[in-house]
C-alpha cells in the first residue's frame, strides 16, 4: 500500500481570525487627547485637602479622571484590563462624590444661620459639621416675635430651653424696672439655663419683650442635653459661650445695679444678695460709753 500523499492532499489549515488584532510593538506616536485629559483630572484630584469641602473637590476631579480613563480604554482594544480597573475605579469616586455632596449639603445654611456661624462660632474653631449638628438640633427654625410681644414673663413662663437673638432689640425688665437690653447674637435666657441643673424645673424671674420685630432661635432643653451627650465637644462649646454672654450681661448691669429706692436687683442670679444699697455703703456706727465724772 502506497503511503498519502499529504503534498498533493493541500491539508493547510488556515489561521483562525482573532477577535481583537495583537499589540505586537509600541505606538509611535503619542496617546490620545482623551488620555491626556484623564491625567490632567487626576493630577487636580489629589491636590485636593481632608475636610468636607477638600474630598468634594477631590473625588469631583477624580471622577471626571477615571471617566476619561474609562473612555480612553474603551476605544483601544488592547487595554480591556485597563477598561475594566479604569470602570472600576470610576465607580468607587462616583460614589465618594455622592457621599461628599450629600455632606456638603447637609453643612450648608440659610443666610441668618450662615451669619450665626461667621459672628460667633467660627471664631471659637468650631467647624461646619459640627455647627451643622447645632443647627439640627433646633430643627432650623427662626422664630419671630412683633414688637411689644413677650417672650418671657417673669413668674410664669418656664425655662425649658436655650434661645439666641437673631435681629432685633429685647427689652429687659424686673417688676417694672428697666435692667438692660439684649441685642443680636446674645442669649435671651443664658442666666436661667446656667442657673438650672438638667433635672430641674424653673421660671423667669424677669420679663423680655421685644422693642422692634425680632427673630431668634431655640433649643429645646432635652433635645440639647441628649446632644451634649453625644458630642461632648459641643458641650463644652456651649458652656463657654453661655458663661461668657452671662458675664457680658452682668458687667452692663455695673452702673444701674440699684433702683430708686436703693435696693439692689437680683441681676438675674438666684444667689445674688437683696441689701440696700445704703446699708453697704454707709459703715456701722459702734455707740461709745461715755463716763460721768463722780
Amino acid at each position: 500500500m502506497e503511503p498519502p500523499d499529504f503534498k498533493a492532499t493541500n491539508l493547510t489549515v488556515e489561521p483562525e481570525q482573532r477577535a481583537y488584532p495583537l499589540c505586537d510593538k509600541w505606538r509611535d506616536g503619542s496617546e490620545s487627547s482623551v488620555f491626556q485629559l484623564a491625567n490632567i483630572f487626576l493630577l487636580l484630584g489629589f491636590m485636593g485637602g481632608s475636610d468636607v469641602f477638600g474630598r468634594f473637590y477631590m473625588f469631583t476631579f477624580l471622577t471626571l479622571g477615571f471617566f476619561c480613563a474609562t473612555l480612553w480604554a474603551w476605544t483601544d482594544s488592547c487595554t480591556i484590563d485597563a477598561f475594566l480597573w479604569c470602570l472600576a475605579l470610576f465607580a468607587v469616586c462616583l460614589g465618594k462624590f455622592l457621599r461628599a455632596a450629600g455632606r456638603i449639603r447637609s453643612v450648608s445654611f440659610q443666610r441668618d444661620f450662615q451669619e450665626l456661624y461667621m459672628c460667633m462660632f467660627k471664631k471659637i474653631g468650631v467647624s461646619r459639621s459640627q455647627f451643622g449638628k447645632i443647627v439640627s438640633c433646633c430643627d432650623r427654625n427662626i422664630h419671630t416675635i412683633e414688637k411689644d410681644h413677650f417672650f418671657a414673663i417673669e413668674g410664669k413662663t418656664s425655662i425649658d430651653k436655650l434661645s439666641l437673638l437673631m435681629s432685633g432689640r429685647i427689652r429687659v425688665t424686673v417688676n417694672g424696672e428697666f435692667l438692660h437690653y439684649i441685642y443680636p447674637f446674645q442669649f435671651l435666657d443664658s442666666p436661667e439655663w446656667d442657673s438650672l441643673r438638667p433635672s430641674e424645673e424653673g421660671v423667669f424671674q424677669v420679663t423680655l419683650s421685644a422693642d422692634n420685630p425680632c427673630t431668634y432661635v431655640s433649643w429645646r432643653r432635652k433635645k440639647l442635653y441628649l446632644l451634649f451627650a453625644k458630642h461632648r465637644y459641643i458641650a463644652r462649646i456651649f458652656a463657654l459661650v453661655v458663661r461668657n454672654d452671662i458675664a457680658e450681661k452682668l458687667y452692663s448691669l455695673n452702673d444701674s445695679a440699684f433702683n430708686c429706692s436703693g435696693h439692689r436687683y437680683d441681676l438675674r442670679l438666684p444667689s445674688y444678695c437683696h441689701m440696700p444699697g445704703t446699708e453697704l455703703e454707709v459703715p456701722m456706727k459702734v455707740p461709745v460709753q461715755v463716763e460721768m465724772s463722780a
